[in-house]
């Protein structure tokens, strides 16, 4: 079919009103080139025609001879066909919209301005060789939706023109070998019926060419484009049409019509109902296949079958639940080595002689504290803390160093071995050269008004804006970008003066003396009240600040202007990571590195803004905090994104069928069906990574502080990896399948991430747990000469590292002194290293801080030398491309390149045996009339 060149544009009048048509930018039609010189297929004409043959004004719709309209056919009563009336053209994709004559609110001259843009959409859609076909609703008379085929000519084209790899032959090379080979009558229980799902079977592709359609396998037409790449062609189309033409300037796209209100929604069929097989013989149900073998609850054991996943969603999604499933498998490995430490820590929490000492009546009981605030705070006996000591020695054993050390390595096995099986995945889903294949943004192209001299080709070429133009927009993005941290930060300074006066009130009102017969009073401590409430506080605020702030950060990568799909989701990727781990972390950083560390002593404290007296740790340490504060972000985190993530779309969805409950006695078809499930944001799988990506910090960063971080993440993911499955095949319309040949800017972040959380736990380790000096008393000052004991002993520790402080020098900042009328005591304990009252050097660090110091640092460098040469070796050691894919790739590649050589030779020999004929025959005709 010779496919139609010509564009149908809207030309508004100047008076009318724009009614923001989106973000999609605006640019003059007589400068804007619709496909930029990047792409240098030949093919890329047919675009370049569509910009040259353009019908850039006319009267009244009605009045052209060229508009022309979809067919409107009746529903035929078959709820399960992904076809047109006649049986025989599949829709490729469907657009909804809402009757402009059958609306009752809304303004008239609105809606016929809806209604023309809508009809010149269309029209041009039709100009440009689709075919559709339009049906009103069963359910909602207003609702027209409007079927969209790809006819064979039009595929053909843009497969061509979108350098998509096609079938040349059936491939005998990709055979799969399992690693547990000797142990398959295990895994046969893992994997997916092979009989219920079947392999998919594997091809030599390459990029179709038009010109060269008899190398391709092509035994059906209607089969050689699968209905996954049928959508992202027909999806290509869409964002590139054009509907108006105002004031010289082009607007197109569906984007841009479906979020200014003129279209409902643009959405690619399910094949099938989730819960049933399809009436339809010829439909392959794969829908059905993967709620059944994948997103079912009892096929939770199973492996993923990630190839129909694939095929169904595209390589976007699959290389998601690939990563996915793969972090799951290896966090395994980390559960299991932190049980263990949490257990060596729990079984041995009854030997931890310093809780013991905590505990004891004659010696906590004993020891009168220091107030930790001014004025309210009363003095309180250290046996206050005897539960949350003995907690502590379940965390802070020998066993937390061990499994620090173990996921500093463990974190490099997992980055490296992901590598290579991301390389085996861009082989068998032929993704190995997707960026020399990726087309520009719809939004890239129309912007592309400055010309330069490309430096490799020196041709012209198109760009959006000039070199100072680029550096203005960096300069703007990362200033916006800076000050939304900022802003965040000022919220965590917010938090921790909350944190600073909320102590004072509840250590008025909690009560004073140990009671040990009150079972809240244990453990209803003013430091732990603090921690709980502020840790509330600090999760609100953080899912305020991230709601507003994903709008801000689309506006920011849309004003940047990036080529590529690639290249948009990978800015706005790293953008939003900053913002959130600035939004996730700081307050965990604060607890672990800042807590209690610049606190003076009590008879000079630091104040705050000169007011607030800077917090103190409990004198067992922040390490307990900080394990609190993990479990309520983590925690509450879960439980947020389980409610956004499955009950919010089950529960509109639910609304949805209540509200047609009234009309479920009428069939209705698979278009309808879909257009009442959830459409997926704009920013698609990006909160499912970041919810993935910020657990993985929770898991390596702080893991000294929590070893059953782990254990938490491997439960979470087995159920995340059914839930998201559950979610997009039984509440959200289909996606639109893309490609994707990794994970993205994810890749670094989890980089960055596992070089920071090396040196995050070997402080948390040296400067929050007290580990480095209980070593330091235990080897030095247990015995002579600084120790009175005959044997290295951790007995008398706890008296050891509380200093004297003389009641009397408290400094009276307030009407009367309220620490005067203390009965018979004179002095009161604090936790430092400082010289007693008295002391020639009194309240000065003493000898035991400077040990202390040295050892905290000398431990952070061996620590970080250590677990860094680990990683590099392994890193060096580990290739990223096993050797057996790379030499599959380049078989793959000299065998597709010969075959498509031989292919060619084959017709140039038939072409040149021709030829060769034709000048035998014209030599004889001129020969034989001399010879007569």
């Amino acid at each position: 079919m010779q496919m139609m060149t010509r564009d149908i544009l809207l030309e508004m009048d100047q008076e009318e009103e724009d009614d923001d048509d989106g973000d999609i930018g605006d640019v003059p039609a007589s400068r804007r080139p619709f496909l930029t010189p990047h792409t240098l297929h030949s093919s890329s004409r047919v675009l370049e025609n569509l910009e040259q043959t353009v019908v850039s004004s006319f009267g009244t719709l009605e009045s052209q001879p060229d508009f022309q309209t979809p067919e409107f056919e009746e529903f035929n009563g078959k709820p399960d066909s992904l076809f047109f009336n006649d049986g025989q053209r599949r829709i490729d994709f469907v657009l909804v919209y809402e009757d402009e004559s059958r609306k009752e609110t809304n303004k008239k001259g609105s809606n016929e301005k809806q209604r023309r843009k809508r009809r010149a959409y269309e029209s041009n859609l039709i100009c440009g060789g689709l075919q559709l076909e339009a049906t009103r609703s069963i359910l909602d008379d207003k609702l027209v939706f409007v079927k969209v085929h790809a006819p064979w000519e039009v595929l053909c084209t843009y497969a061509e023109i979108m350098h998509i790899k096609l079938p040349l032959k059936p491939n005998d090379l990709k055979t799969r070998t399992s690693a547990f080979g000797n142990f398959s009558w295990f895994t046969k229980v893992l994997q997916v019926d092979e009989s219920i799902i079947k392999p998919e079977q594997e091809f030599f592709t390459a990029p179709f060419e038009k010109n060269r359609m008899n190398d391709f396998y092509i035994q059906d037409r209607d089969t050689f484009f699968n209905p996954a790449t049928r959508s992202r062609i027909v999806y290509f189309i869409l964002c590139r049409i054009k509907y108006q033409v105002r004031d010289n300037v082009k607007k197109f796209g569906i984007n841009k019509l479906v979020s200014s209100g003129i279209y409902k929604a643009a959405f690619p069929l399910h094949d099938c109902n989730f819960s049933h097989k399809s009436e339809d013989l010829s439909c392959p149900n794969e829908r059905y296949l993967l709620y059944r073998e994948w997103a079912h609850p009892r096929s939770i054991y199973k492996k993923q079958p990630l190839d129909l996943i694939r095929k169904y969603y595209g390589e976007k999604i699959g290389i998601y639940f690939a990563w996915l499933g793969y972090y799951t498998q290896m966090l395994l490995l980390a559960a299991v080595v932190g049980v263990a430490c949490f257990l060596y820590g729990y079984v041995n929490q009854n030997n931890c002689t310093w809780s013991k000492e905590v505990c004891h009546p004659d010696i906590g009981g004993k020891i009168i504290m220091c107030p930790q605030c001014d004025r309210l705070c009363p003095f309180w006996k250290l046996n206050i803390t005897c539960e949350s000591s003995k907690k502590l020695c379940i965390f802070d054993s020998f066993g937390t160093l061990v499994f620090a050390v173990f996921m500093g390595v463990w974190v490099t096995l997992f980055l490296e071995f992901w590598k290579r099986r991301q390389a085996e995945l861009e082989y068998e889903w032929d993704t190995v050269e997707l960026q020399q294949e990726e087309q520009p943004r719809p939004e890239y192209e129309a912007r592309c008004t400055h010309v330069v001299i490309n430096e490799i080709t020196q041709e012209e070429e198109r760009v959006p804006f000039t070199t100072w133009g680029k550096c203005i927009r960096i300069t703007l993005c990362a200033s916006a970008v800076l000050f939304w941290i900022l802003l965040i930060i000022a919220s965590v300074i917010g938090i921790i003066v909350y944190r600073l006066s909320v102590f004072i009130v509840f250590s008025a009102k909690l009560p004073k003396n140990f009671n040990g017969t009150d079972p809240i009073q244990k453990y209803l401590t003013p430091q732990t009240a603090t921690s709980i409430t502020a840790s509330l506080i600090s999760f609100i605020i953080i899912m305020i600040l991230n709601t507003i702030y994903e709008k801000v950060a689309i506006m920011i990568t849309n004003f940047e202007l990036p080529r590529t799909q690639t290249d948009y989701e990978n800015s706005l990727t790293m953008k939003m990571f900053l913002f959130q781990f600035v939004n996730y972390y700081s307050s965990c950083f604060y607890i672990a590195f800042f807590k209690g560390k610049f606190v003076g002593y009590p008879g000079d404290p630091v104040y705050w803004l000169g007011k607030y007296r800077n917090e103190e740790c409990d004198p067992g340490g922040c390490l307990l905090e900080l394990t609190t504060q993990l479990t309520i972000i983590m925690g509450g985190k879960a439980i947020w994104n389980n409610i956004q993530e499955v009950l919010l779309p089950w529960v509109k969805n639910l609304i949805g069928r209540c509200r047609t409950v009234s009309r479920a006695e009428k069939i209705a078809p698979r278009w309808e069906q879909d257009y009442h499930l959830q459409p997926m944001g704009k920013l698609g799988l990006f909160y499912e990574y970041l919810e993935m990506i910020i657990q993985f910090g929770f898991v390596t960063l702080f893991v000294a502080s929590f070893p059953l971080a782990p254990l938490l993440a491997l439960v979470n993911n087995i159920l995340e990896i059914r839930v998201d499955a559950w979610k997009m095949t039984t509440q959200y319309r289909r996606m639109v399948p893309e490609k994707a040949q990794d994970i993205g800017a994810w890749q670094p972040i989890m980089q960055g991430i596992a070089i920071l959380a090396v040196v995050t736990n070997a402080m948390i380790i040296a400067f929050t747990s007290d580990m480095i000096p209980r070593l330091v008393y235990y080897w030095s000052f247990s015995v002579p000469p600084y120790g009175d004991h005959t044997h290295y002993t951790m007995e008398g520790y706890i008296n050891n590292t509380l200093s004297y402080f003389n009641i009397a020098d408290f400094k009276n900042r307030s009407k009367g002194n309220p620490y005067s009328g203390l009965e018979k005591h004179t002095t009161c304990r604090y936790r430092d290293f400082r010289y007693p009252p008295g002391h020639p050097q009194e309240y000065k660090h003493n000898i035991y801080y400077w040990h202390v110091i040295a050892a905290k640092l000398a431990f952070i460098i061996v620590m970080e030398h250590i677990i860094y040469s680990v990683k590099f070796f392994i890193s060096y050691a580990i290739p990223d491309v096993s050797k057996s894919t790379k030499s599959k790739i380049k078989r793959e590649k000299y065998l597709t390149q010969k075959l498509l050589h031989e292919n060619h030779l084959k017709d140039v020999t038939k072409n040149m045996g021709v030829i060769a004929e034709r000048m035998v025959e014209v030599v004889d005709n001129n020969l034989r009339p001399k010879l007569e």
